[in-house]
């Protein structure tokens, strides 16, 4: 086999081994060059680039599915060595919750509760958006069973009607039973106000708030944004409210809910694991269970 300089020759043995040529010189200083490493190398070069905000589990995760036998330290490994770690994230997240108001504050029935089927326990929150010239604002409604987003919007403004608009998208499409689905939100005044309460109390729905200044509750709805701004917002330039709305719309639609990989659902997507009908193999619970969590 010829060395480094022959390029002309090492480049079908590279074709019919199915490695690139890149991966061929980093390890040509072995005195039998590892193929099986080398393709496997370029398969997690591959999809670190398309998935830049993955980290090595998630990238473990995609390699098994299209086959390779690997392990979370071998991925770790090798995506070290080639410095293909995915990027850092920013921690702050600024406040859209304004709970100085006058309306009723509901107690916390989700802290402790824990779903077992969809539809059970919803997640509400707003964000900002930033654009070229203004910031534009964002509500979603999470199913913290699957973690899929079952209602969104956006506007410019943080109105009653932004949230409304996000909760009737929800209700539309997931057309709950009555009295067995909870609704977790802040104390913001966009959820306490009576149009809001209102429409859950016609649909049956229970509300449910978090606690004065505690994130915690509500954590799920606070992971999906987090996961919205870093794979999303903060690599994107949005010209206006349309556009925003477009590219926000395309994220929570075809990527986050059908093809983001979810650690807390074993590796799938909010989509698949519906799909997959998890719930279906647990045992229904008894008269006691049933009413301490809905």
């Amino acid at each position: 086999m010829t060395g480094p300089q022959g390029g002309a020759r090492i480049e079908p043995l590279c074709l019919a081994a199915g490695v690139s040529r890149a991966s061929f010189y980093r390890g040509w200083a072995q005195t039998e060059p590892d193929l099986e490493e080398m393709a496997v190398r370029d398969a997690i070069q591959r999809l670190a680039l398309s998935h830049r905000y993955y980290g090595y589990r998630r990238i473990g995760a995609l390699l098994r599915r299209e086959g390779w036998a690997v392990n979370a330290k071998r991925v770790l490994r090798l995506m070290r060595d080639d410095n293909l770690l995915c990027l850092r994230r920013k921690a702050y997240v600024p406040a859209t919750t304004d709970s100085n108001h006058g309306w009723r504050v509901y107690p916390n029935l989700a802290r402790r509760m824990v779903p077992m089927a969809p539809d059970r326990l919803w997640v509400a929150d707003i964000t900002y958006i930033r654009l070229e010239r203004a910031f534009v604002y964002l509500a979603i409604v999470l199913d913290a069973f699957s973690r899929k987003v079952v209602g969104w919007a956006l506007a410019d403004h943080l109105a009653a009607s932004l949230a409304l608009e996000a909760l009737n998208m929800a209700l539309a499409s997931r057309k709950p039973p009555p009295g067995e689905l909870v609704h977790h939100s802040d104390r913001g005044v966009q959820y306490a106000c009576a149009d809001y309460t209102r429409a859950l109390e016609d649909a049956g729905v229970i509300p449910s708030m978090s606690r004065g200044g505690c994130p915690y509750d509500n954590a799920k709805a606070e992971s999906f944004m987090k996961t919205l701004k870093t794979e999303e917002v903060d690599g994107s330039a949005y010209r206006d409210l349309a556009h925003a709305r477009a590219q926000v719309g395309d994220f929570i639609e075809q990527v986050y809910n059908r093809t983001r990989l979810h650690s807390s659902l074993d590796y799938l997507s909010p989509v698949e694991f519906e799909e997959a009908r998890p719930w279906t193999a647990i045992p229904p619970p008894n008269a006691a269970t049933t009413t301490a969590v809905t």
